[in-house]
């Protein structure tokens, strides 16, 4: 049972996040060793709204996500040098970059963030759900991503679940969006 006030009471973790120095040879490994896929590349992201440590930025990404039963796991590539949370002092390579966990009540998150002294280090929106990036004092490669619930995210990412489910390993990366 997570601790009372802690930021694990927010919810499970629903996802494993790299920010890979070659891109498509670590979606070879996840797709060819792992078995993990299809990924599904979404390019040129830009969250609504977004902020870097409370400073506007024009910062733009893609990722590519697949699922591994029931963990989403996330390639990460910066499309820009704009402030992120995958560049300065968070841009670590090639190990974990962050988690995420999906919360119905944002506000309540926010809250406990802010209980737990966690600086929102993103935020913004996308798909006109709230996302913050938040180090709650692990530094870089421990930042916590929180995402507010919503019916557009939940069909996508039951729709990529059921994909992996079936997949035969064929079209290991597929674009959308």
């Amino acid at each position: 049972m997570p601790k009372p006030g802690s930021l694990t009471a927010l919810g499970p973790c629903e996802q494993l996040a790299y920010v890979p120095s070659d891109f498509d040879a670590a979606l070879k490994y996840w797709t060819e060793t792992m078995g993990v896929g299809p990924f599904f590349l979404f390019e040129n992201i830009t969250l609504e709204n977004m902020h870097y440590r409370g400073e506007p930025t024009d910062a733009r990404f893609s990722v590519a996500m697949a699922y591994w039963n029931d963990i989403q796991i996330e390639l990460f590539r910066p499309e820009n040098d704009a402030p992120a949370h995958y560049n300065g002092e968070y841009g670590v390579k090639d190990r974990l970059h962050h988690t995420l966990v999906i919360v119905e009540d944002f506000e309540a998150a926010k809250k406990a963030v802010g209980d737990a002294g966690a600086e929102i280090i993103v935020e913004g929106t996308f798909g006109g759900a709230r996302v913050y990036y938040v180090d709650p004092g692990a530094g870089p490669g421990g930042l916590l991503e929180i995402l507010e619930k919503s019916e557009q995210g939940e069909q996508l990412f039951t729709m990529m679940r059921d994909a992996a489910r079936d997949w035969d390993g064929n079209e290991p990366l597929r674009t959308l969006g």
